[in-house]
C-alpha cells in the first residue's frame, strides 16, 4: 500500500525517520555483538516498533530490512576482534534471524492500520459530502489526501440491483475496480451507502453527456458479471462541496423513479426523468388528475389494472397496437378492445393528441403516487 512520506516531519521521534530507525537498530546490534546473547523481548518489541515507524514514514519493507542489515554489519565490524569474531558473528546472524520477522510484522501491522484508517476516513468524508452540511474549510483539508478538488464539478453515480437482490463484497470490489480502471483513483471516491454503491466522479473528465459515467460503468459491470442484474442512476454535475449532496439527491430520486416506473430497466436516462420530477412537485394536483381521469376504469371487469397497463405500454410503444400487444403478450384485438373500453369509461380517446396527453399524464401520475385503486379495483363490477 502506498503511504505518503513526509521527510520533513519529525513527529515523536525527534529526527528524520531513517536516523531514528538506525538508532534503534544500532542499539540492538551493538548489544548483541557486545554481550553475544540472543535478542530479548524488549529488543524484539523495539524492532517491531521500528517496522511500524518505517511504514508510517513511507519506507518500503525492503528499505527497512536493508537499513537493519547495514546497521548490524557496521556494529559487528566495530565491536569485533579477531579472537571473538566467530562468536560475535553467530550472535549477530541469530539476532538477524530473530529480528527480521519482527521488523516485517511491525511494518505490515502498521500498514494494515493505515489501510483501515484510510478506509474509515473515506467513508466518513463521503457521508459528510452526501449529507450536504459540511464545514467547507475543514472539508478541503480532509479531501486533500484523496486528491479531491472540491472547487471542481462532480456527479454521483449509484449502483444497485434489480429484483431486490442484496449487494455483497464481491459486487463492491468489482464496482470499485471498474471505477478505478476507467477514471483512476485520484479525485474519485467509492463507498457503500444504504443499499447502493456510490461513486463520486469528477465531471471534467467525462464529456458533455450527463449519463455517460453510468452508461460506461453499466457496460463494464455487464462484462465483469453478466449474471448480476444491475441498475444504475446518476445525478447531474454540480460544483463545490455542496454539489455532491445535490447530485446524490438527484441520483437517489432517479433510482427511486426507475424502480417504480421502469422496474425491468437497468438504467433510465436522466432527461427522461425530468418530466416525472415536474409532475411530482404538485402531488395534490397530480392526485386530483389521476382520480378524475382514471377512477372510471375501476368499474371495468377485472379492475383498472389491465387497462392502465395497456395505456402505459401503448404510449411506450409509440401508439402502435401491434407493438403494444407484443409487449403485453396479448392479441392485437385485446389491445384495441381495452383502448376502446378506456375511451368509453373515461371519455378520453388515446388517439386524439390533447386527450392522449391527459391520459398519459394520468398514467404517469398513477405510478408516481402510486394510485391505490389500480391494485384495489372491484373485479365483479362491470
Amino acid at each position: 500500500m502506498p503511504v505518503r512520506r513526509d521527510d520533513d516531519s519529525e513527529g515523536d521521534v525527534g529526527a528524520a525517520p531513517p536516523d531514528y530507525l538506525a538508532e534503534i537498530f544500532e542499539h540492538v546490534a551493538r548489544r548483541i555483538t557486545r554481550d553475544e546473547q540472543p535478542l530479548g523481548s524488549q529488543d524484539l518489541d523495539d524492532i517491531r516498533l521500528a517496522g511500524s515507524k518505517a511504514a508510517e514514514h513511507g519506507m518500503t519493507v525492503g528499505e527497512a530490512v536493508d537499513l537493519y542489515l547495514v546497521t548490524a554489519a557496521s556494529a559487528w565490524g566495530a565491536q569485533s576482534t579477531e579472537g571473538s569474531q566467530q562468536a560475535k558473528g553467530r550472535a549477530v546472524i541469530n539476532a538477524i534471524r530473530a529480528a527480521v520477522p519482527m521488523l516485517v510484522q511491525g511494518y505490515h501491522n502498521a500498514g494494515q492500520s493505515l489501510i483501515q484508517q484510510e478506509e474509515a476516513n473515506r467513508v466518513e468524508i463521503i457521508d459528510d459530502l452526501l449529507r450536504g452540511d459540511v464545514d467547507v474549510a475543514s472539508m478541503v483539508q480532509r479531501a486533500e489526501p484523496f486528491g479531491l478538488d472540491l472547487s471542481a464539478s462532480h456527479q454521483v453515480v449509484l449502483a444497485g440491483t434489480r429484483g431486490g437482490a442484496q449487494l455483497d463484497q464481491h459486487d463492491r470490489i468489482l464496482f470499485k475496480r471498474a471505477v478505478n480502471d476507467r477514471y483512476g483513483d485520484r479525485n474519485v471516491l467509492v463507498s457503500s451507502k444504504a443499499s447502493y454503491i456510490v461513486a463520486l466522479i469528477p465531471w471534467m473528465a467525462l464529456g458533455p453527456d450527463v449519463d455517460e459515467p453510468a452508461r460506461r460503468l453499466r457496460d463494464d459491470m455487464r462484462r465483469s458479471d453478466p449474471r448480476r442484474h444491475w441498475r444504475f442512476a446518476v445525478g447531474r454535475p454540480h460544483p463545490g462541496a455542496y454539489g455532491f449532496a445535490r447530485s446524490y439527491q438527484q441520483a437517489r430520486e432517479a433510482m427511486n423513479l426507475a424502480e417504480r416506473l421502469h422496474p425491468d430497466d437497468d438504467m433510465v436516462p436522466t432527461r427522461d426523468l425530468l418530466i416525472y420530477r415536474v409532475l411530482g412537485r404538485d402531488r395534490a394536483a397530480l392526485a386530483e388528475l389521476v382520480e378524475n381521469v382514471l377512477t372510471p376504469l375501476t368499474h371495468a371487469r377485472g379492475g383498472a389494472g389491465p387497462l392502465v397497463d395497456t395505456l402505459e405500454a401503448y404510449f411506450a410503444a409509440g401508439e402502435v397496437a401491434t407493438e403494444t400487444a407484443r409487449r403485453l403478450h396479448v392479441s392485437v384485438r385485446t389491445v384495441t378492445y381495452r383502448l376502446a373500453k378506456v375511451t368509453h369509461l373515461t371519455g378520453y380517446d388515446p388517439s386524439v393528441p390533447t386527450q392522449r396527453l391527459t391520459l398519459q399524464t394520468a398514467v404517469i401520475g398513477a405510478r408516481l403516487l402510486p394510485w391505490p385503486n389500480v391494485e384495489h379495483s372491484d373485479p365483479a363490477s362491470t
